[in-house]
């Protein structure tokens, strides 16, 4: 099987616990996730099997993530969410609506931040929440990213519930933190779910519980999502029989122009071949596929 799920990952569990899920059911070893949820987040997690895997970096670090966060104000923790202890409570200052939108503003756009030092990234070949956990703190360099869209949506002391579109790197734990930092109470993130990953809509995600109720491997197929959803957004072309000859032998093709430096190539039939990218003045196969 060739394919992606939409899944809706529940609280609780990593998103390697899901894939080791999804590999039992489908009986297959091919099988990854594109882009890491939090155990106390929920929501979105799209998984890749079969030659489907060799897409994920392109949903994974070419679309946008949306997600609904709730923030809680007053107090820091050593996680920058739930799941750590207690570090500090301070009083909430006087708020509203305004004095909100005033701060969330120089959060939106291109901004830069510090990722939380229970993260996944590296340090010297370890990862940053093994060094956290045995008490070394790291400084970690501030990073660009983009917060697309941020848009507040309920103020309920303690509590600030926000809609958030963003890029590929951003933490909402460190947004959370920053926004706590700059309201001058302190924050953490209090819930967090991931309600899209570019055409990855939670509206039609199916739960683990669903999955785990198909019988046979081979019904899997009916929620399978069709690997192509991956490059959906990129120029497309369709190679005659000669052309489809020469990208399976890892040929480069001269084709009318098109914009960007990478294209999808189908066949004449429909189906997903190559994925192409510009070299000089021809395309070259950077990855095809052989779906049987």
């Amino acid at each position: 099987m060739h394919g992606f799920l939409n899944i809706d990952k529940p609280k609780g569990i990593t998103s390697h616990d899901v894939v080791a899920r999804v590999r039992r059911l489908a009986k297959q070893k091919r099988v990854g996730h594109a882009g890491t949820l939090d155990p106390a987040a929920t929501g979105v997690l799209v998984v890749a099997l079969g030659l489907a895997t060799r897409l994920i970096e392109y949903v994974q670090d070419d679309t946008l993530k949306r997600y609904h966060a709730v923030v809680h104000l007053g107090s820091t923790t050593t996680t920058d969410d739930t799941e750590g202890t207690v570090v500090e409570t301070q009083p909430i200052p006087p708020l509203d609506t305004a004095i909100l939108e005033t701060t969330l503003n120089q959060f939106r756009g291109t901004i830069r931040q510090v990722p939380p030092q229970f993260s996944a990234l590296h340090h010297q070949g370890r990862r940053l929440y093994e060094l956290a956990r045995e008490g070394t703190v790291v400084d970690i360099p501030a990073r660009t990213v983009v917060i697309e869209v941020l848009q507040l949506l309920t103020w309920e002391a303690p509590f600030v519930t926000l809609d958030i579109l963003c890029q590929k790197g951003t933490y909402i734990r460190s947004l959370a933190r920053d926004l706590g930092h700059a309201l001058g109470c302190g924050a953490h993130l209090y819930t967090l779910r991931r309600t899209a990953v570019g055409a990855f809509d939670i509206a039609e995600a199916v739960s683990l519980d669903e999955l785990e109720q198909v019988e046979q491997p081979s019904k899997l197929v009916d929620v399978l999502i069709p690997p192509a959803i991956a490059v959906a957004t990129w120029p497309k072309i369709t190679l005659d029989s000669a052309d489809e000859k020469r990208v399976r032998n890892g040929q480069k093709l001269v084709l009318p122009d098109h914009p960007g430096d990478r294209v999808s190539a189908y066949t004449v039939s429909g189906d997903l071949l190559a994925v192409l990218i510009r070299e000089d003045n021809a395309w070259k196969p950077e990855k095809v596929f052989n779906w049987s």
